[in-house]
């Protein structure tokens, strides 16, 4: 366990050297800011709106960016070591194949945590000072809720970043593949089901629909985060899904998002151990 802090703490202290953590954490905060401020100005009205309003906005529009950002942030983490020659040597240490990825993988999830709990942390304090919301515990805590699961949601897109760097064997394919997986999840997916619905005029898909949606961790993001609002049971088309079972519940589905944290991250330590060097 040692080893693998040790190594997490060299990858965090890289990602603040190369100002991740501050880049990160300023691009969540504007992206905040400025939903708050400009969100309703498709009505004629600017000017900073309630947190509700912003954690509505804000769940689906992070979906675009967070998983986007996590890619990037971990496509190059083995195959880059690699194509360096970087690699063969931290293997030398004494250290367990598994023991390094773990740690890296640790590090970056350390970045991911620290630049969404300050980015949007310092941008929701700022919007509860402007609209007087300050003391209101329940959005609070909404809000809190939306850091916990934006931050899983950013783990679940490093590991999957872990499984395709320890697959391929150029960079330049890392970056591709990543590519198509934020294209799917966030696109593509979403895309199918809604042709799908079309096509069958709602016919099909009533029943096993919902469940469907747990293939995606971005789908399961905004299921956690547009439920708990009225506002988004009436404006969205995925929300009221929530109700189609006791299984739609923010607890139940923060924890599919750990499985689609844990589930990828032991594919990539698997095919680690079994890569050839």
């Amino acid at each position: 366990m040692n080893t693998i802090l040790i190594v997490a703490e060299k990858e965090f202290r890289d990602g603040m050297r190369n100002r991740w953590v501050m880049a990160i954490s300023i691009c969540f905060a504007l992206l905040a800011l400025g939903l708050a401020y400009f969100g309703a100005s498709a009505s004629g009205i600017v000017g900073f709106t309630s947190l509700s309003t912003t954690i509505i906005s804000l769940a689906s529009l992070a979906i675009f960016l967070i998983p986007l950002i996590a890619l990037l942030l971990a496509y190059d983490s083995i195959v880059g070591e690699d194509e360096q020659g970087t690699l063969l040597l931290l293997l030398t240490y004494p250290l367990q194949r598994h023991e390094l990825l773990i740690g890296k993988f640790m590090g970056h999830a350390g970045i991911m945590a620290a630049s969404t709990c300050i980015g949007f942390g310092i941008a929701a304090l700022l919007i509860a000072i402007m609209t007087g919301e300050l003391f209101d515990f329940n959005l609070w805590r909404a809000f809190g809720l939306f850091i916990l699961t934006a931050t899983l949601l950013g783990w679940v897109f490093i590991a999957m970043a872990y499984v395709t760097s320890v697959i391929v064997v150029e960079k330049s394919r890392a970056a591709g593949v990543s590519l198509l997986l934020w294209f799917w999840f966030v696109l593509i997916f979403d895309l199918l089901m809604l042709g799908q619905l079309v096509l069958t005029k709602g016919a099909s898909g009533g029943d096993w629909l919902p469940y469907l949606l747990l293939l995606n961790p971005t789908d399961v993001f905004r299921l956690i985060n547009l439920a708990g609002f009225e506002a988004a049971r009436q404006y969205t088309g995925l929300a009221h899904l929530s109700d189609s079972g006791a299984l739609f519940n923010p607890y139940i589905l923060s924890f599919i998002l750990l499985i689609w944290i844990i589930t990828p991250l032991s594919i990539a330590v698997w095919r680690f151990n079994t890569r050839r060097v």
